[in-house]
């Protein structure tokens, strides 16, 4: 976490090496900053900004791996200034370290999360009533206090199959979510999923 706002700390940067912070769990079980999940609850933690950024550079690095970004280009592409100092970017990046979504590595490199990890208490706790009740619903309070074993059974049997057919994580679970599975319950079958395709391959 940057103690520092990137502004000050590093006043003469005009570009950065972007890469993935790998992290196995959160990778697996933790949601695209693409995702639904991400615009409808980590939107106001982090920012309209700051979430755009983090779907940006990861489309960059899904596209180009790891690669150099240069600022000025990236605060024009998101609209966030047309300066050769862009401050709002910069305060973006801030954010988004700031929140665990990214963190710096030395002076030149940008490490950023492939997936977010779900809220925590603290951070649900500033939503909206009404958001903090979806929340509940989404992660499955309801659900898995009256769990349906062969909904469940069904989800792991399409995730895997989705998986066995070369789809990716993220692509399987929008796929699960576009057949009507409860979001639980689709991301309970893709962490099942996962850890037998690790079986299976070691």
């Amino acid at each position: 976490m940057p103690t520092v706002p990137l502004s000050r700390s590093l006043p003469d940067v005009t570009s950065m090496r972007l890469d993935a912070w790998v992290d196995p769990v959160i990778d697996q079980l933790g949601h695209d900053p693409r995702s639904a999940y991400v615009e409808r609850y980590w939107l106001a933690t982090l920012g309209p900004s700051t979430v755009w950024l983090l779907r940006h550079l990861v489309d960059r690095l899904e596209a180009e791996g790891p690669c150099t970004i240069d600022l000025r280009e990236t605060a024009q592409v998101l609209g966030l200034g047309h300066h050769d100092r862009p401050k709002q970017l910069l305060r973006s990046i801030d954010r988004s370290c700031t929140f665990g979504a990214a963190r710096l590595d030395g002076h030149d490199t940008l490490l950023v999360r492939r997936h977010l990890p779900p809220l925590t208490r603290r951070q649900l706790a500033h939503l909206p009533a009404r958001l903090q009740h979806e929340h509940d619903h989404w992660h499955g309070t309801r659900v898995e206090r009256q769990p349906d074993p062969s909904q469940r059974l069904r989800a792991r049997q399409l995730a895997l199959s989705l998986l066995e057919l070369g789809e990716t994580v993220d692509e399987a679970e929008r796929m699960l979510h576009r057949w009507r599975f409860h979001p639980a319950i689709a991301h309970d079958a893709l962490r099942w999923a996962v850890a037998q395709v690790e079986v299976a391959s070691s």
